[in-house]
């Protein structure tokens, strides 16, 4: 294959309208992570965060197919909201305390999450 075709390739995943939605979804989740991570002085760096981030994404996944039974669609947004949830719960379950100010606050999200993460 050469270059042009795989730089075409490239160019449609860029267009299509889902792609574009998780892009978005991914980016907002990454922004939650940092800011919450500097919330609680965690650095980027720290070795724990692989598990925590593989439990968060567990939780999030189970927490995802949740929101599509209750005919809930996530939005960019929410989507972080829930993922922060799913963090902040992995990161109590190895012993790392978050205090209730650092949770998004969304009543739809939360009862979601007390249906899930229970």
């Amino acid at each position: 294959m050469n270059m042009g075709n795989m730089m075409a390739n490239e160019d449609e995943w860029a267009l299509d309208p889902s792609v574009l939605v998780m892009r978005r979804v991914f980016e907002r989740i990454e922004e939650a992570q940092e800011k919450l991570l500097q919330h609680l002085g965690i650095s980027p760096f720290d070795t724990r965060l692989r598990l925590w981030r593989e439990t968060a994404l567990k939780f999030f996944e189970k927490s995802w197919v949740q929101a599509k039974k209750f005919g809930i669609d996530l939005e960019e947004k929410q989507a972080a909201a829930v993922y922060v949830h799913c963090l902040i719960r992995a990161l109590n379950m190895y012993g790392i305390e978050v205090a209730r100010e650092a949770f998004p606050n969304d009543e739809k999200i939360t009862r979601l999450l007390k249906e899930t993460l229970s």
